[in-house]
């Protein structure tokens, strides 16, 4: 399958994606602390961690889907009077040069595919970033009620993939999904976990028992 599809962002309504993960300090402070420079936010989304990077120092290179997304970040610079490289790119085939980033960062976005493409887009990552330069990405947990509940077989695409309907997507989007066990298969030749694998729970209030895990992941590349 290895399809990708791009975020509606024009109908969102929540201020939520306009504010930085609550990582992002902490990535800016060790980032420069390493000298690095070069940072491509990848799955920018509307801009709210390019932006960030930008303002701390950065060259900051982004790439969404999203022909929106990009174009609200875009304006987001301008009048912030900063300098962004964004572009509308798909993370399977990223328009860079190899070894071009110090830093990238992928936060819900590479696990928007099946198995196929998600391994398709590490290498894409693998590419474009430096030998010594970090990658920080999330991941979705086959712990997720969603993937360790799913009995439907016509939505069951690969033993890690499932489709799930997305608002702001779109219906049947294949989402990618990890155990500890994965993470360390995919990751074993050409990565050192800088921080081991945490992995992070996020319950629905009115529906707790529809929780959310998500692995939080920052990798260095041989």
């Amino acid at each position: 399958m290895s399809v990708t599809k791009a975020w509606d962002w024009s109908k969102n309504t929540d201020t939520h994606w306009l504010k930085p993960c609550i990582e992002i300090p902490y990535l800016a402070e060790k980032w420069q602390a390493q000298g690095f420079k070069e940072f491509l936010d990848l799955g920018c989304g509307l801009g709210r961690h390019s932006i960030y990077m930008a303002k701390h120092g950065f060259s900051v290179s982004s790439v969404d889907l999203s022909e929106y997304g990009v174009e609200h970040l875009k304006e987001w610079a301008q009048r912030e009077n900063l300098i962004i490289n964004a572009a509308v790119s798909n993370m399977l085939t990223l328009p860079f040069k190899d070894n071009s980033f110090d830093c990238i960062m992928a936060y819900n976005v590479i696990y928007h595919t099946d198995t196929k493409g998600f391994l398709a887009a590490i290498d894409e990552i693998k590419r474009v970033l430096k030998s010594g330069g970090e990658l920080f990405l999330t991941l979705i947990s086959k712990g997720t009620y969603g993937f360790s509940t799913m009995k439907d077989k016509s939505r069951i695409v690969d033993e890690n993939t499932i489709l799930i309907d997305e608002y702001e997507a779109g219906d049947n989007i294949p989402h990618f999904h990890a155990d500890i066990d994965d993470i360390k298969k995919i990751f074993s030749d050409d990565w050192t976990f800088e921080i081991f694998p945490v992995e992070q729970c996020e319950y629905n209030v009115e529906k707790p028992e529809f929780f959310s895990k998500h692995w939080i992941i920052l990798l260095k590349k041989k």
